[in-house]
Parts: C-alpha cells; sequence; structure tokens
C-alpha cells in the first residue's frame, strides 16, 4: 500500500501542483507591478499554467521564456484593452449619464468576453495583434457557455478577496494563494477543453507541412 507522503502519491502531486501554482502567482503579481507589463505576465501565466498541467519543464524558466517571447504582442494587446476597459470605468463611475447605459453595458459586455480569452489565444496560437483580438471576440461569444463559466470564476474570486478585505487581516495571505494564477489555473483546463479541436487541427497542419517539406526540396533538387 502506497503512503500518502510517496512522491508518486495523488496527494503529493496534488501538494506539487498547488506550490507550482502559487509560485506562477507570485510571478504573474511580481512582474504585473510595472502595470505595462500586465498583458505580458498574464500571457506568461496561462503558458506556464498549461505546462504546469502538462507535466512540462522548469516553471520559472517557462514563466519568463514566455513573458519574453510574448512581451511585444501582449503589450500592444494590453494597450487596446487597458485603455477602453479605462475609458469604460471611467463611464460607470463619473460620466453617468442615462442615454449611455445601453452602449456602455454592451461594450463593457463585449470587453469581458474579450478580456477572457486573449491571453490564452495569444499564450497558445502565433497570430497577429489583429487577429489576436478578433479571434478572443469571435471565440467568446462562439463558446458563450464557456465564457460565462470564466466570467463566473473571476466574479466568485474578486468576491472573495473583497469581502477577505472587509472582514478578514488574512485576506493578504489569499492574494497570494487564491490569487489571480490560482484563478488562471482554474480557466486553463476549460480553455483546453473548448479549444481542444482547433489545437489538434493545428498540430495536424504543421504536420503534414513538414511532411511535405522534403518532397517538394527533392522535386526542385532534381
Amino acid at each position: 500500500m502506497s503512503s500518502l507522503f510517496d512522491y508518486d502519491s495523488p496527494f503529493m502531486r496534488g501538494l506539487e501542483w498547488l506550490v507550482d501554482v502559487i509560485w506562477v502567482n507570485i510571478l504573474l503579481i511580481v512582474t504585473s507591478l510595472p502595470v505595462v507589463t500586465i498583458g505580458a505576465a498574464l500571457t506568461a501565466s496561462y503558458d506556464s499554467l498549461r505546462r504546469i498541467r502538462e507535466g512540462e519543464g522548469h516553471v520559472t524558466r517557462a514563466y519568463f521564456r514566455a513573458f519574453a517571447a510574448n512581451f511585444g504582442k501582449a503589450t500592444a494587446l494590453w494597450a487596446v484593452y487597458g485603455i477602453i476597459g479605462a475609458g469604460l470605468a471611467y463611464t460607470w463611475i463619473v460620466l453617468r449619464i442615462d442615454g449611455l447605459l445601453i452602449p456602455k453595458i454592451a461594450f463593457s459586455v463585449l470587453w469581458v468576453i474579450g478580456f477572457e480569452w486573449v491571453w490564452y489565444l495569444q499564450s497558445r496560437f502565433e497570430n497577429t495583434v489583429g487577429v489576436t483580438l478578433r479571434n478572443s471576440l469571435l471565440f467568446g461569444i462562439s463558446y458563450a457557455m464557456a465564457t460565462i463559466a470564466l466570467a463566473a470564476i473571476d466574479a466568485i474570486a474578486i468576491y472573495v478577496l473583497y469581502a477577505s478585505f472587509m472582514y478578514f487581516i488574512q485576506g493578504l495571505f489569499l492574494l497570494v494563494v487564491l490569487g489571480p494564477g490560482f484563478v488562471l489555473s482554474i480557466h486553463v483546463p476549460i480553455l483546453e477543453r473548448v479549444m481542444k479541436p482547433q489545437i489538434q487541427a493545428g498540430k495536424q497542419a504543421r504536420t503534414q507541412a513538414d511532411a511535405e517539406e522534403p518532397t517538394q526540396a527533392d522535386e526542385s533538387g532534381a
């Protein structure tokens, strides 16, 4: 009978996963402090958490590799979502005009839909900034139930943190343990499951392209 504390026991694997997720959460918080780097930090977190789930590589190395590789595009995406998000926040908090209520709701919903998807798509697929922006809305709307689930998870996490800060000093500890990194770790299996057909199609296309290259090279050489 295997011991609870054996390295390969479910308990130890779960503990190892939790430690890795907490570390990704810390990296996410630290690398988001300059604010301009939030997009790259979210993208690197999705990439690292997916690799943790698949048992790939070293967490810190994977995080900073993804952070650097996606920095340019992720920062451009963050500029779009950050500016629009700040504008929407201004209209809700300061610009309280009844005639703008419906447009504010519509744009806010679109912003949430895109935000729930854009960082995962940037971490998972190689596309231009424009295509990633478009796909974040297309996939977000096409897979509405998944988007609602992601938004609900975020809403619960925000409420838990708010309640903790309001009523318990331990709320600061929750920010480290159950912060954005932990929330994204719940997002990953949902997004991976939904996007599985697209991921498999992409792998098949790359495999086919790799198989055709030597044939084309032989024909040109002949």
